[in-house]
């Protein structure tokens, strides 16, 4: 009887990924799709809570099933990565989606992305979109400039650059071969066409999306929630747009490792510790005079490292 009664547990407890969490609901994937072909209604164990522990959408998981057909998590493997904002877990591919127009290609904010996701360890692709708008026409001389500088500027120190249309269809394929065999975050400013470029990349999904406010120059947020896709081949989160971050969990010493060709030159800096602000003998100044590093991006470090300090003093 005891025998049966184990087997039967066994039976019960699978393995899967959290796609979606929503109302205090956790939506599993089982890794065992022939038993279990639809997600699962889990709820979290009450020690998850005790522990101060939050499953998050991308978790590896194990979970039982109860008689009403339903689950609950069990137990959190460990997680390879873990962002904050959005919450996300075992992410292990960022594609940063920016427009070059409408709304307007903002340098600072896109090196603001980069910062958090080089501070989670994740590899990041950069992702032009809207390019229709050069093709039909409709972009601005600027515009045009702003890419062509993308390409020079993070081309150059080792980023990947992905110019796409979802009008078009232009670029799909060739992004959505690079996300196969990937759990990705698809994330950038509110308003650039994340949503368009996953319902061009998965036919029918049917994403909810929104115009551009001409006022505000700044879309509507259209995803309210984070929630896992099968691109086939793939998984991306489609997360909520965001027109500001913050470094909450950056800590003012991180900063620089941050930009990755300031993190290859600072080990050549005269004093450790350098903040390549004033030092002599900085290797990262060195390259910025002699034109090696882009100005804008020790630009932004310089206002990126005052705002870290101004949060640190306030608080």
């Amino acid at each position: 009887m005891e025998t049966n009664k184990k087997d039967k547990s066994e039976q019960l407890e699978q393995v899967g990924t959290i796609i979606k969490a929503l109302s205090g609901f956790y939506y599993v994937r089982a890794d065992d799709a022939l038993r279990f072909p639809s997600e699962i209604q889990c709820r979290a164990r009450g020690v998850f809570k005790k522990k101060g522990l939050t499953p998050l959408v991308g978790d590896r998981v194990r979970f039982s099933m109860t008689d009403n057909g339903e689950g609950t998590v069990t137990e959190l493997f460990p997680r390879s990565s873990e962002l904050v904002r959005p919450p996300v877990a075992n992410i292990d591919l960022a594609i940063l989606v920016f427009s070059v127009t409408e709304p307007s290609l903002n340098l600072q904010l896109l090196d603001k992305f980069l910062v958090h996701i080089e501070h989670a360890d994740i590899p990041a692709v950069l992702c032009l979109s809207k390019k229709d708008l050069e093709q039909d026409g409709d972009e601005s001389e600027e515009a045009k400039a702003m890419s062509a500088a993308v390409n020079e500027i993070y081309g150059a120190i080792g980023y990947e650059v992905y110019s796409t249309s979802a009008k078009h269809n232009n670029g799909i394929g060739e992004l959505r071969e690079r996300l196969r065999g990937h759990l990705a975050v698809f994330a950038g400013q509110s308003g650039v066409g994340k949503s368009s470029l996953l319902n061009t990349i998965v036919p029918g999904l049917q994403l909810e999306t929104n115009a551009i406010s001409n006022r505000l120059g700044r879309g509507k947020h259209t995803t309210r929630h984070v929630e896992l896709i099968d691109i086939g081949g793939g998984l991306v989160a489609d997360t909520p747009g965001f027109s500001q971050l913050d470094f909450v969990e950056l800590g003012v010493d991180d900063l620089s490792s941050c930009f990755v060709e300031m993190r290859e030159l600072s080990p050549n800096c005269k004093f450790r510790g350098c903040t390549h602000i004033h030092e002599p003998g900085c290797a990262v100044l060195e390259a910025l005079e002699e034109g090696r590093l882009a100005p804008s991006r020790h630009e932004h470090y310089k206002l990126f490292l005052e705002e870290m300090k101004e949060k640190k003093r306030r608080y």
